[in-house]
C-alpha cells in the first residue's frame, strides 16, 4: 500500500517540479539528509562558474565597488524578505554561525549588564552550549538549564518556571536538531519579554523549511546556517538578525574593519558603522554567498506556506512507514508525531543503526547517524520526493538485524 502511495504523492505534489532544479546523480538512491546539508542547485553551478570567470576574473578587485562591499546586507534583506519575516536592514551575512552567536550573545548580554543569568536547554546543538559556557565563564554569568525530554523540546512552560528579573538572555533552538521539535517561538518569545530578558533564536533548523516570521514575534536576535535549508553549499556563511529597536546600543565584540563606519578610512579608532553593518567583522565571504540567492529564488517563488505543507505531508509520511516497518522491528520514535511541533526531520533510535547507517552509505542511501544510536530524516521541501522516502525506509528495513 505505502509502496503505491509514494507514487501517488509524487503525482500529486504541487511542488515536484521544483526537484528538476537541482543537481543529482545516479551515486545517490535516497538523499535524507537535507537537514545537514542541501542539495546544489543548477542555476548555482552556472552562478559559480561565471563569477570566476567574469565577475572575479574580468572584474577583479572593481567587483568591491559594484556589489561585492553590499552583498552581506543585500543578501541579508533577501533572506530577511523570503525566509524570515524581517524588514530590511536586520539581517547580514558574514561569519560561521559560532561566530555569529559569539557576537549577539555577547552584545545582548552587554546590553542587559544588572542580570546575571543565561537561558539555555541540555538538548540544545553543542556549539550553543560551549559558546554560552564559555560566555558565562568569560563575564560572570550564570548558565540555567532546561532539560527537555530527549523526544520533544522546550516549552513555554518551560522557560515561564526559570525566566525571572535575573534573566539576561534566553538562548533556544527554534527547531531542535535532536528531534525535530518546533519550538512556540511567539510565545516563548513574550514570556521572556515580559521578564525584562532578550531572546536569541538559533534557526538552523526552521529557516527554509518552517515559516519564519521575527518581526511579527518581536524577536531581539537570530542566527542561522545557509548550508541546510538554504542549499549554499558547505560552509557557506551564516546569518544575523539584529531587531532594528537594538542596533544603535548593542556593540558587538569583534570589531574588524568592515563594521566601522568609514572602512577604507582605515583610521586609528573603531567607531561603528550605523545600522546593521556594525555587526560585520572581516572581509565579506563573496563566494560564499553565491548560492544561496538561487535558492532564495526558489524559495520566493515556492512560498514558505507551501514549503511548510510539504514537509509536513513527507514527515507524516515517514512516520507511517517507520511504524509500519521499523517499530515492530524495535525501532523507537524519537520526534514529535504532532505536525505542529515538528520541523521537517524525523529521528528514530535503535542500538544498531551505526552499523546500519555505513551500510546504507554504501548502497546510496544517504540519512544521518547521530550518536548513540540515531538515524535523523532530514526531508527537504523542495528536493526531496516521496519514492526517496520510501526507498530509504525500505532500505533501513532491510538492513535491520
Amino acid at each position: 500500500m505505502t509502496d503505491s502511495r509514494a507514487t501517488a504523492l509524487d503525482a500529486a505534489d504541487p511542488l515536484a517540479a521544483y526537484r528538476e532544479q537541482f543537481i543529482r546523480t545516479d551515486e545517490v538512491v535516497a538523499y535524507l539528509d537535507g537537514n545537514s546539508l542541501g542539495r546544489p542547485t543548477k542555476a548555482s553551478a552556472a552562478r559559480l562558474s561565471d563569477f570566476v570567470a567574469n565577475s572575479w576574473g574580468a572584474r577583479l578587485i572593481r567587483g568591491w565597488d559594484e556589489s561585492w562591499y553590499e552583498m552581506p546586507l543585500t543578501v541579508g534583506d533577501r533572506i530577511g524578505e523570503v525566509a524570515l519575516g524581517a524588514a530590511s536592514g536586520q539581517v547580514f551575512i558574514g561569519d560561521s554561525t559560532t561566530v555569529i552567536l559569539y557576537k549577539l550573545i555577547r552584545a545582548a548580554l552587554d546590553a542587559r549588564p544588572e542580570r546575571s543569568e543565561i537561558v539555555v536547554d541540555t538538548d540544545n546543538f553543542p556549539t550553543d552550549r560551549f559558546i554560552l559556557q564559555g560566555i558565562a565563564a568569560e563575564r560572570g554569568k550564570k548558565l540555567t538549564w532546561i532539560s527537555p525530554d530527549s523526544d520533544a523540546g522546550v516549552t513555554a512552560d518551560h522557560v515561564a518556571a526559570v525566566a525571572g528579573p535575573d534573566t539576561a538572555l534566553v538562548v533556544l533552538s527554534h527547531v531542535a536538531y535532536r528531534s525535530g521539535y518546533l519550538a512556540d517561538a511567539p510565545r516563548i518569545t513574550q514570556i521572556a519579554h515580559d521578564a525584562g530578558a532578550l531572546v536569541l533564536w538559533d534557526l538552523c533548523h526552521s529557516v527554509g523549511s518552517v515559516p519564519v516570521e521575527l518581526d511579527e514575534w518581536g524577536v531581539d536576535l537570530a542566527a542561522g546556517c545557509t548550508y541546510k535549508y538554504l542549499n549554499g553549499g558547505p560552509g557557506s556563511p551564516a546569518f544575523g538578525y539584529v531587531r532594528a529597536e537594538h542596533q544603535a546600543t548593542f556593540r558587538q565584540p569583534i570589531q574588524g574593519w568592515m563594521g566601522t563606519a568609514e572602512p577604507f578610512v582605515m583610521g586609528p579608532e573603531y567607531e561603528p558603522h550605523d545600522g546593521i553593518r556594525r555587526f560585520l567583522s572581516g572581509t565579506p565571504p563573496v563566494i560564499g554567498m553565491l548560492a544561496i540567492q538561487d535558492m532564495l529564488e526558489l524559495i520566493a517563488d515556492a512560498g514558505m506556506n507551501a514549503i511548510r505543507d510539504k514537509s509536513e505531508r513527507l514527515t507524516a509520511f515517514v512516520l507511517e512507514l517507520i511504524d509500519e516497518k521499523l517499530v515492530p522491528r524495535g525501532v523507537a520514535v524519537s520526534s514529535p508525531r504532532d505536525p505542529a511541533r515538528r520541523g521537517s526531520h524525523v529521528t528514530i533510535d535503535h542500538p544498531s543503526f551505526a552499523e546500519v547507517n555505513a551500510r546504507l552509505w554504501a548502497q546510496g542511501i544517504i540519512p544521518d547517524f547521530r550518536r548513540p544510536h540515531g538515524l535523523r530524516l532530514g526531508l527537504s521541501p523542495l528536493t526531496t520526493s516521496f519514492e526517496e522516502v520510501r526507498l530509504g525506509v525500505d532500505a533501513i528495513s532491510a538492513e535491520l538485524p
